[in-house]
């Protein structure tokens, strides 16, 4: 076999090993919306709105949302064809590994443990902020130097954000200690998330004011597209719930249930806070860091303040669960099939779980956290996420092509096929090209050193790789 036909040989995929691959079956599509909600409304939801209507759209917010939903509804049709197809741990490098060969599966692969590893380190800086906040109301505040990382504006020196290191680890104890505990406190943070955002917008729509919806563009559609752009970046994270396609009981029926309805509910909630905001409170004074608290003073409703701020916390909460969840799974899939060392595969014979993988994953989350300020490893994560949507959506072109793949029953299947796919690949693409030099140089930084560790390490230690050459040498 050449050279270039070994760097593209492809995962085979066999429906009697769907059942069989050490993880426990316990989610339900409950705990798969729970899970998407978890990770997408995260403390987004009390920022974006007033920021989209105050600099893009006005008024019109709630509809930027919409068309956000729509394009991140076409890459969640394709996710949920191939997870209700290939029902395995790994998401879009597993479905890559099937349609398109091992060496574009480790570039997605590598590029997603970018996007969860940033997510995860950013989330908990945001976390310790929303945290510290809370905390001043009581009182209480911790030095400087222990809750900023190095190198952030107003602190000198070397800095340790202990808040957002001790959050992450904390985090990844609670899912070492089984998948079934992690969804339940998961659950219950997402239902208190949804009543403190229910609260907000039962106690503020008394206060709105019809005139502040005109105009309703002032800046036209293009002011409206901008702010469906940010809009979109809201969205990123219900591709985590296919992370955990492997350990959900009838996955051809649960997840694409899972994927579609987390986007539906997270849509209503944006929607329904955008639409609030604006007739609240002109949309021209929502260019501020905290809209909602605003809003709340504008009205003379500071009681609900400290409300929304402990909303904010528990939001981000579940998204630093979901995302760590996906982070570690990923890394499971990869080194599964011999990609990375085998100690990311060890999963627990009690609690079902890749513990080490876990923890490898949570501690170097934590120490990012701790000591890289929040504009600098937040710039992968867009990135990385568009590109894994773009290669999904595409792939469902050749997984409809898949002989052996042809013959599995899916309970899903994208419709008004191919248009859809080409049209969700095509909106991905168009997004990636828009984003900053800066991203991109950075994640050509971050494919290099993925191109070197392949070659170096997971090129010699592949299990299909290997059991092609115990074909060859038998032949």
């Amino acid at each position: 076999m050449k050279a270039s036909q070994r760097l593209l040989v492809k995962k085979s995929v066999n429906p009697a090993n769907f059942n069989k691959g050490g993880l426990e079956k316990t989610l339900s599509a409950f705990s798969l919306i729970m899970m998407g909600v978890g990770a997408i409304v995260g403390s987004g939801i009390f920022i974006t709105p007033g920021i989209i209507a105050a600099k893009y759209a006005g008024p019109a917010a709630m509809l930027s949302f919409v068309i956000a939903a729509v394009v991140c509804s076409l890459a969640a049709l394709c996710y949920a064809e191939f997870s209700s197809t290939i029902p395995l741990a790994g998401s879009a490098y597993t479905y890559v590994y099937t349609v398109f060969g091992e060496f574009l599966a480790w570039i997605l692969g590598w590029s997603l443990i970018s996007e969860y590893l940033f997510a995860v380190s950013s989330v908990a800086v945001s976390w310790s902020s929303y945290f510290q906040n809370l905390m001043s109301g009581f009182g209480l505040k911790l030095p400087t130097f222990l809750t900023a990382a190095a190198g952030t504006a107003g602190v000198s020196g070397a800095g340790f954000n202990l808040i957002a290191f001790v959050v992450v680890l904390a985090v990844s104890l609670l899912l070492v200690g089984g998948l079934q505990e992690s969804t339940r406190v998961n659950s219950i943070m997402v239902i208190v998330k949804i009543l403190v955002i229910v609260l907000f917008i039962g106690v503020a729509i008394f206060f709105v004011k019809p005139a502040n919806y005109h105009p309703f563009m002032p800046h036209g559609v293009s002011g409206l597209v901008k702010g469906a752009s940010l809009a979109f970046y809201a969205y990123i994270g219900f591709d985590a719930v296919s992370t955990a396609s492997e350990e959900v009981k009838n996955p051809k029926r649960n997840m694409p249930i899972g994927i579609v309805g987390s986007l539906v509910v997270a849509s209503i909630l944006y929607v329904a806070m955008a639409a609030v905001l604006v007739g609240v409170v002109h949309y021209s004074k929502l260019n501020v860091g905290d809209p909602v608290a605003y809003a709340l003073a504008v009205i003379h409703q500071n009681w609900a303040a400290g409300i929304v701020s402990l909303g904010a916390v528990v939001g981000m909460t579940t998204v630093l669960i979901v995302m760590l969840y996906g982070g570690t799974r990923l890394l499971f899939a990869i080194s599964r099939d011999g990609l990375l060392p085998k100690v990311f595969r060890t999963v627990s014979p009690h609690t079902k779980v890749p513990v080490k993988s876990t923890w490898i994953f949570g501690i170097i989350a934590s120490v990012f956290a701790a000591v890289i300020p929040l504009d600098k490893i937040a710039e992968l994560v867009n990135i990385g996420t568009l590109f894994s949507f773009a290669m999904v959506s595409i792939g469902v072109v050749f997984l409809r092509r898949h002989e052996t793949l042809q013959q599995i029953n899916s309970s899903f299947k994208v419709p008004f096929y191919p248009v859809l796919p080409v049209v969700s690949f095509l909106a991905c693409v168009y997004l990636m090209l828009n984003l900053q030099a800066f991203t991109w140089h950075m994640f050509g930084i971050w494919l290099v050193i993925g191109i070197v560790i392949y070659f170096a390490y997971s090129y010699r230690h592949s299990r299909i790789r290997a059991g092609l050459r115990a074909k060859e040498s038998k032949s």
